[in-house]
């Protein structure tokens, strides 16, 4: 299958090329401003401009629900939606060139790996975690501001509220526990940097599963999307159309508990790995602080208290934990129990600060 036929499968026809003057301002313009965001990372300016002056780019015709723009690395080339302004071209092109920049083929021209996404196995693994990454980074260049946004019920804080909102509001979990030098250095360079530091401080089935929960999380985004569109194809109401709408309500609500759960496994494992390595006065107060500050990137929803209720058990086992350090590692206190009264007092609290009493239903579907 030819180019051309392989992206009028993928939605994207009647293309028309931008002129080489743009291309190359786009180009210029980005390879400056990615030198400039990231100069830890040593970016040479004309390097970037000599790789990204020479991406093909094009206005398309572009299926309703696709990204505004697509790179597609058969061609090396960049598809814009020909709705998009002329003059916000470079916006959108900006997470498209570090597709470009990040990706790794063999002489066959057959792609292997591009940045956190692996094309080696039979089925390509960690796409999501790839996207989410770019995007972050993208952001990051056109100095998005951060803001509050709700998305399938979930309220949380991002810098990017239009692409990939919930898989960057995970990553940038991931990010947080890591550092966001190594989550970039290995999505630009296509390295293990990242992967082999999370596993390290969770374990190498934590970062398996959490590849997994991301591409199956925006797999059914995109299996909400394409339903959407088969409904705005129908002209009247019938009962093919009423059977979709459930299957997009059901699908919502799995994307709500999808996130949730994927949330919660990131929380846990990391920190509760995280306070087996306290053994010192100072890395209590660092996993404390660490920990508290966790609040600041995650999502939450009507009945979640997940995070809540892990602070107040991982608190109570910390403070024991310091409790044993200060005495030379003489066990002289108890862990405050799940149900203990310190921890029935906390959530009483925050019931109570909520309005509403935590709901043990919702809380059962995370499980």
């Amino acid at each position: 299958m030819n180019v051309e036929a392989t992206l009028k499968k993928d939605g994207i026809k009647n293309f028309e090329r931008l002129d080489t003057l743009k291309i190359n301002s786009i180009a210029k313009n980005i390879a400056d401003k990615l030198s400039a965001t990231f100069p830890q990372f040593n970016l040479d300016k004309e390097t970037l401009f000599s790789k990204l002056c020479r991406v093909d780019m094009y206005y398309a015709e572009m299926e309703e629900g696709l990204a505004e723009a697509n790179y597609y690395y058969k061609n090396s080339s960049i598809y814009f939606n020909k709705n998009i302004a002329y003059e916000d071209l470079e916006e959108f092109a900006i997470h498209e060139c570090i597709h470009h920049l990040q990706e790794v083929k063999d002489n066959k021209n057959n792609l292997i790996r591009m940045g956190l996404s692996d094309y080696t196995e039979f089925k390509t693994t960690g796409l999501a975690l790839n996207e989410a990454a770019v995007q972050l980074m993208a952001s990051k260049v056109a100095e998005i501001p951060y803001e509050s946004v709700k998305y399938y019920g979930i309220n949380f804080s991002t810098s990017s509220p239009s692409y990939y909102p919930l898989e960057c509001c995970l990553v940038e979990q991931l990010a947080y526990i890591v550092g966001e030098d190594i989550l970039f250095r290995s999505t630009l360079f296509s390295n293990d940097e990242f992967k082999n530091r999370l596993s390290e401080l969770t374990s190498p089935k934590f970062y398996r599963n959490i590849q997994k929960a991301l591409d199956d999380l925006l797999d059914k985004e995109e299996k909400i999307i394409k339903l959407n569109n088969k409904i705005s194809s129908v002209d009247d109401r019938n009962k093919k159309v009423d059977n979709m709408i459930q299957k997009i309500n059901k699908l919502k609500d799995d994307v709500t508990v999808a996130f949730l759960r994927t949330q919660n496994l990131i929380i846990s494992s990391y920190f509760d790995a995280e306070l087996d390595r306290v053994v010192e006065a100072p890395q209590v107060d660092a996993y404390r602080k660490q920990l508290y500050n966790f609040k600041d990137y995650i999502g939450s929803a009507d009945g979640y208290t997940f995070f809540d209720d892990f602070y107040i058990e991982k608190i109570a086992a910390l403070n024991h934990r310091a409790n044993v350090i200060e005495n030379g590692g003489t066990e002289t206190a108890l862990e405050e129990p799940k149900n203990g009264l310190l921890a029935i007092l906390f959530r009483k609290i925050r019931e109570l600060l909520a309005g509403k009493p935590a709901n043990r239903e919702f809380e059962r579907k995370l499980k």
